[in-house]
């Protein structure tokens, strides 16, 4: 009887968790695919939204039951290295149509495959952030 108490604990637990992403992912955000760098060729990349504020970038995986994201690009430190088209076997999971901008964050890199109106979001975010000398009108 014990077990099959702990077996519907944790069956309800985990459907409470899924629900929960669900309704986080359900809350809107830019469609993205992102992989952590390194990576080899054609591998990492992860299905997800994308949510934009006012200091940093947040990244939630489709096929997450982490309750927060999975990836966070901080708004001052982001760079933008590189842009290319998909190759090879990216095809696979993504368009002729879609960018691949490589980002980095302080030590991470990341790059992030978006398609034209998001890949005008993004880089509209990243432009317009306050410059580094001024946050929230005091000087650093």
């Amino acid at each position: 009887m014990t077990v099959l108490i702990i077996l519907v604990v944790l069956v309800t637990a985990l459907v409470a968790v899924f629900l929960y992403r669900f309704l986080v992912l359900r809350r809107g955000g830019t469609a993205a695919i992102l992989r952590v760098m390194p990576a080899e060729a054609g591998i990492g990349w992860r299905h997800g939204v994308i949510r934009y504020g006012e200091d940093s970038l947040v990244f939630f995986k489709l096929s997450s039951l982490r309750p927060g994201p999975d990836s966070r690009i901080e708004r001052q430190g982001v760079e933008v290295e590189s842009r290319r088209s998909p190759e090879g076997s990216e095809f696979d999971i993504m368009s002729d149509e879609i960018v691949i901008l490589s980002v980095t964050d302080g030590g991470k890199a990341y790059e992030i495959a978006l398609d034209v109106g998001a890949l005008t979001a993004f880089l509209s975010w990243v432009e317009s952030r306050p410059s580094g000398r001024w946050v929230r009108g005091r000087r650093v």
